[in-house]
């Protein structure tokens, strides 16, 4: 059997006689970067070890030819008709307080850290995760480097000190999480000031340097004042400096709004200051249709400075999962429109968030807190057809069979919203610590590779269509995609054709050249082609190629 090498297409000063080898015999292996006249080869097994080319072990020559291709013999793009890739939204939350996922101890060495954020990352792209929501504040601290607040308790034992050897962990984070495709979201809580298991307060602490509207609560926790101006101008500044610096996908807030009301021992928040000056001023509005004011004003304005900062940062928010009991019909529980003064659903109705995430923690039986029937109702308020992705409880649902349940739960999600499927999972240690639970569902529902949904209400520049280039090799064929505007790229999507069969492999941006076998189950390549994905999700037009085989 011989095979014709297919024709080039030559863009961008890519000029005919450049070709691809490789030393690798086994099909579909993706290769690195080029270098010059030089590719790095990259092992499937070692595509989390990110790599600079010039630091390759294994440099691959340009294989020698017979025969030169010349500019007449340019192969146009076919049209085909591709299948369609699976989307959908597979986070974990990575909770810094109280050192509940990391780090594991305050008191790790920096080296210490980066491994354990390393290990969490491979073990969310290892089971086909594509996110990861990182606390970043927990408790106005900073996990990263801040000129408005000190650096967390939780990160080094010592509010304000900063971690030794120096490092940004955000920056770290970012970094190692896009490097395996995954979308890194920064999670802040905007009221809490101060744990009770975040170590003394001194001096640093924002519960001294802001002391005039912080209130401390009978649990020992400190809480920001929601409805003084300086709390919501101190919080909406973090936010827009986190959003101009850092290189994030995401902001998030989760369900703590104002606070439990065990928090403070069953008694009303003492916020009797800014209340009376309120009524001095002549406010009319209930004690209670007030503090959800100020929060709902907060959370719209932090929607707009995000967006007028940068566009493609989503805005998630993960209310605790009832709105009020009855709604829907035969749901109980506590309240978050009460209890929290967090209205929940008036910002879904009003679009002032990109994804929704409520804390649906209860399993899909009985019906007095079902998964199943609060989503359903969180969705018939989604007026906006925006993201919702349900929260799940992967570390204790209160069931016997928890791995099955959150499979379910993941199943049921799908059946429910098809247009824009996700979950969240809380925590990631509900993965780390138990091995059934990651087993069943990375070998279940995630046992597949996904891309993020697509946010159209976000407007993106259009990607452009990328470069394929086709090759041979002593029997293997290779192909070689390019991008005008590398940094735009946030994944690959690869299709091969065998005989009428179509397969799809999601690749992260990094990898840019892959070899095929000439065919796979007793039929021969006969297409391939590629398009390329950015941080929304939004793909390019594809281009395809034809392989021509002669026998």
């Amino acid at each position: 059997m011989k095979i014709q090498v297919i024709k080039f297409l030559t863009l961008l000063g890519i000029v005919a006689g450049l070709f691809f080898g490789c030393s690798s015999k086994r099909n579909k292996t993706p290769i690195g970067n080029p270098v010059e006249s030089a590719v790095t080869s990259v092992k499937l097994d070692t595509l989390k070890k990110e790599q600079a080319p010039e630091k390759a072990k294994d440099t691959l020559r340009a294989p020698s030819y017979t025969q030169a291709v010349s500019p007449k013999e340019e192969e146009t793009s076919i049209k085909v008709t591709l299948p369609r890739v699976q989307r959908e939204f597979r986070a974990a939350w990575v909770a810094t307080v109280a050192n509940i996922n990391w780090p594991s101890r305050n008191n790790l060495s920096t080296d210490q850290q980066k491994a354990e954020a390393v290990h969490l990352l491979d073990m969310l792209k290892e089971n086909n995760f594509n996110a990861v929501i990182f606390q970043v504040r927990p408790s106005a601290d900073a996990l990263y480097q801040s000129q408005y607040e000190p650096w967390s308790y939780f990160l080094t034992g010592e509010i304000g000190k900063k971690p030794y050897p120096f490092y940004d962990p955000l920056e770290f984070w970012i970094e190692e999480a896009h490097k395996r495709g995954l979308e890194l979201h920064v999670w802040l809580n905007p009221y809490r000031a101060h744990h009770t298991n975040g170590g003394s307060v001194t001096g640093q602490s924002m519960v001294n340097r802001a002391s005039d509207h912080i209130v401390r609560l009978k649990n020992g926790m400190y809480w920001f004042d929601p409805a003084d101006q300086r709390t919501q101008d101190h919080a909406a500044a973090v936010v827009k400096d986190i959003v101009k610096r850092y290189d994030i996908d995401g902001v998030h807030f989760d369900d703590y709004f104002y606070p439990y009301a065990s928090y403070n021992g069953g008694a009303d928040f003492p916020d009797n200051k800014t209340w009376n000056a309120y009524r001095s001023a002549g406010g009319h509005l209930s004690r209670a249709d007030w503090r959800r004011y100020n929060v709902n004003k907060f959370i719209e304005r932090v929607y707009a400075d995000i967006k007028a900062e940068k566009n493609y940062v989503k805005f998630g928010l993960s209310p605790f999962g009832i709105w009020k009991p009855g709604y829907p019909a035969g749901v109980t529980g506590s309240s978050q429109y009460d209890e929290l003064y967090a209205d929940a659903k008036l910002w879904l109705n009003k679009g002032w968030i990109d994804y929704f995430t409520p804390q649906l923690y209860w399993p899909i039986n009985p019906s007095k807190q079902s998964f199943t029937a609060l989503l359903k109702w969180w969705q018939s308020e989604n007026t906006h057809n925006r993201h919702l992705w349900p929260g799940l409880n992967t570390v204790g649902v209160s069931v016997s069979d928890k791995p099955t349940e959150i499979v379910n739960q993941i199943e049921a999600t799908r059946e429910i919203i098809p247009n824009s499927v996700g979950a969240v999972h809380w925590s990631i240690a509900g993965l780390t610590k138990s091995p059934t639970m990651l087993n069943k569902i990375s070998n279940g529902p995630y046992r597949q590779k996904s891309l993020i949904p697509k946010s159209p209400w976000l407007s993106a520049n259009p990607l452009l269509q990328p470069t394929l280039l086709l090759t041979i090799e002593k029997g293997n064929i290779f192909a070689k995609w390019l991008h005008k505007q590398p940094d735009q790229v946030f994944h690959w999507v690869l299709y091969s054709r065998y005989g009428d069969t179509w397969e799809t492999e999601i690749l992260d941006a990094n990898i840019t050249a892959m070899e095929f076998g000439k065919s796979k189950n007793g039929k021969n390549l006969n297409a391939v082609a590629v398009q390329a994905i950015d941080r929304l999700g939004n793909e390019s037009e594809y281009i395809a190629k034809s392989v021509k085989l002669d026998i």
